[in-house]
């Protein structure tokens, strides 16, 4: 499968000469026969020949590619421990090799090393998905028909793709038109059999809607849209190959319509492009490659079109996609990415995953489709369609049991495969300014009130937090001196929630409460009863449901109402309308969504409490006179409000 995912092994990086000539191992190793590295590599350490640095990462990088995970992990730690940068796709080869030989716990020490710096969203993906495959969670509802398509070679056959009622695929099967001789042997081709009702092929042949060379065509992909076939290709120069300045060959993309032009979409000597999938909806061209400053070896990328033709810069996925891994074969379908990556936290090798994709392009934690589809080998170049009642589809892999070194398989299945996952992300709100509140922490509880996750928002308020899918969940929001968001789901509504941003609000304590008189009370805008009435006027109503709202934001607040009045009209007549105006406001909060328990008292002071010198008796100015006519929301707990 190694030469299947990156073909520039079969024959494009072969015209790079090795620089160090003191090991017959290095022209081994760069014509990939590892064993035969590993046996020169070998002979000359114990002639007592001391191998260069370059020379111990070749022998294991051999290692690795022999499946000897053991040697291999012991030379790539030893090499570590002496400083040797190392990078991060070995890195990557390093966790894998201790992995399978079960170190797991050595993995683990090593992620906390200083000069091994893993992204957040990795570490969220390796959890996420070690808890899913350690519980054997996924997929355990479906029921995969997996079978072999009945075409299969001794040699490679690999990257299917739908092709009107038929599929296309690669082989290095005899190829067509091309010599069959020690340099040509490994050149690939675009081959097309006819699916039967089953799903498996017949009447398999060169597919000859493309132009054909003596080289690489390779990986199609089909848009119905466009009636066009993009695949890769050796980049050649009058029929023949054409290199860069270090003599390397790479494949370009190109595009070719159904009886019609034929024209090169991305082309650099120097880089090679792999697996192309144009999206119909959006219009974008996705495709594998390696720039050299992405997140590790290949990563997926995507570029926009017109109609085909290439009309932005490549677009990097991201660190959700893509690893210090190697992330290939990019396939849509209902809103679902589906890709394969050689990640250390695999099953072994690599391993196919799926992620959703939102309108804003972000994605969900990718998801190990699990060992209903993959192996301990590779696997990869998924494609999947509605078909019947349920889906058809068909991917490849070289594990055990196969007529070659990769196969094709089809699979029947009744619903989309990929454990169903629970995402929200947005932005948690101030209820008061709109703004984000910094570092405010978000749980997803399941229905018997345990937490599933919890994660702190930005120092923008921006999250995001995904689980696997659940009956029902719960949404806390929550951060100190700030309400508590605690919000019930059903399914239902869960699947109503992800199709947005989800951007929930909590209110700040100090900014729905003020000082007052020397103690705390609901921040509300001063308002007046009508002279002798203890009417709730519509002005008077648009501030109580202010602390309304504020009762719903902190239920645990005790309070007492209070309304004074200034010294005109009697003293018991002051009382009494003063005590009537607190019954009322009482009677307006209850009858209005506040319980009644959040009330302890409601009290008239009459004019017992002046605030100014207009007592009995003195002339004052009305302003003045209304500075004692209050009602307030006092807060009894507000000492203890947050212990």
């Amino acid at each position: 499968m190694k030469k299947s995912i990156f073909f520039i092994l079969l024959i494009v990086v072969s015209f790079v000469q090795a620089q160090n000539r003191k090991s017959k191992g290095d022209d081994y190793f760069f014509s990939y026969a590892y064993d035969k590295a590993i046996a020169a590599y070998e002979k000359d350490m114990g002639k007592g020949f001391a191998l260069a640095t370059e020379q111990k990462l070749n022998l294991a990088d051999a290692y690795f590619m022999t499946q000897s995970y053991k040697k291999a992990n012991e030379l790539y730690l030893q090499l570590f421990v002496n400083n040797v940068k190392l990078g991060d796709k070995r890195i990557n080869r390093l966790f894998r090799s201790l992995e399978q030989t079960g170190d797991v716990q050595r993995v683990k020490e090593l992620m906390q090393h200083d000069s091994i710096n893993l992204s957040p969203q990795l570490i969220e993906n390796m959890e996420f998905n070690n808890d899913l495959l350690f519980d054997d969670v996924a997929q355990v509802n479906l029921d995969f028909n997996v079978f072999d398509i009945g075409g299969n070679t001794a040699k490679e056959d690999f990257s299917p793709t739908f092709y009107k009622d038929n599929l296309l695929f690669t082989s290095a099967r005899k190829p067509l038109g091309k010599k069959m001789d020690a340099a040509s042997a490994g050149y690939l081709d675009i081959f097309e059999g006819e699916i039967k009702e089953d799903g498996t092929l017949s009447n398999i042949s060169g597919f000859k809607a493309i132009k054909n060379s003596k080289y690489h065509e390779a990986t199609p992909y089909y848009s119905e849209k466009l009636n066009a076939v993009f695949y890769v290709l050796s980049n050649t120069f009058e029929g023949e190959l054409e290199f860069d300045e270090k003599g390397k060959n790479a494949l370009s993309i190109g595009m070719q319509r159904i009886d019609g032009d034929f024209r090169y979409l991305w082309r650099d000597l120097s880089t090679s492009f792999y697996y192309p999938y144009y999206d119909e909806r959006t219009g974008r061209l996705y495709f594998a490659a390696d720039f050299g400053d992405g997140y590790g070896g290949t990563d997926l990328y995507y570029v926009t079109t017109n109609n085909g033709q290439v009309m932005s810069a490549p677009v990097n996925l991201g660190p959700r996609v893509n690893t210090f891994g190697n992330e290939i074969a990019p396939y849509l379908f209902e809103g679902t990415l589906y890709f394969a990556s050689d990640i250390f936290y695999g099953l072994g090798g690599m391993d196919i995953y799926k992620t959703e994709v939102t309108d804003n392009d972000t994605y969900s934690i990718p998801v190990n489709l699990g060992t209903q589809i993959n192996s301990e080998k590779d696997d990869f170049g998924f494609i999947i369609k509605n078909h019947g009642e349920g889906l058809l589809g068909y991917f490849s892999s070289n594990r055990e049991g196969g007529k070659g070194s990769d196969d094709i398989y089809g699979f029947l299945v009744d619903e989309k495969p990929g454990l169903k996952t629970f995402v929200l992300n947005g932005q948690i709100k101030n209820s008061n300014s709109g703004s984000g509140v910094a570092e405010a922490s978000i749980a997803l509880l399941n229905l018997d009130g345990e937490v599933l996750k919890a994660t702190k928002a930005d120092s923008e308020g921006n999250y995001r937090i995904e689980v696997p899918w659940q009956e029902g969940i719960t949404v806390e929001v929550f951060k100190d001196r700030y309400s508590t968001y605690l919000q019930k789901y059903s399914q239902v509504e869960m699947e109503e929630l992800q199709t947005a941003a989800f951007n929930p609000t909590i209110a700040l304590y100090d900014d729905l409460v003020t000082e007052k008189e020397g103690q705390k009370v609901i921040k509300l805008r001063k308002f007046f009863f009508q002279r002798g009435s203890s009417k709730i006027t519509p002005e008077i109503a648009v501030e109580l449901d202010r602390a309304i709202e504020a009762v719903k934001f902190f239920p645990n607040m005790q309070l007492r109402i209070e309304t004074h009045t200034d010294s005109r009209g009697g003293s018991a007549t002051n009382f009494r309308i003063t005590q009537a105006r607190s019954d009322a406001i009482k009677k307006y909060l209850i009858a209005n969504g506040m319980p009644a328990s959040n009330i302890l008292y409601s009290v008239g002071y009459g004019e017992d409490k002046i605030l100014n010198n207009c007592t009995n008796g003195k002339f004052c100015l009305e302003m003045l006179h209304q500075q004692n006519q209050r009602s307030l929301l006092v807060i009894l707990n507000d000492n203890i409000l947050f212990d």
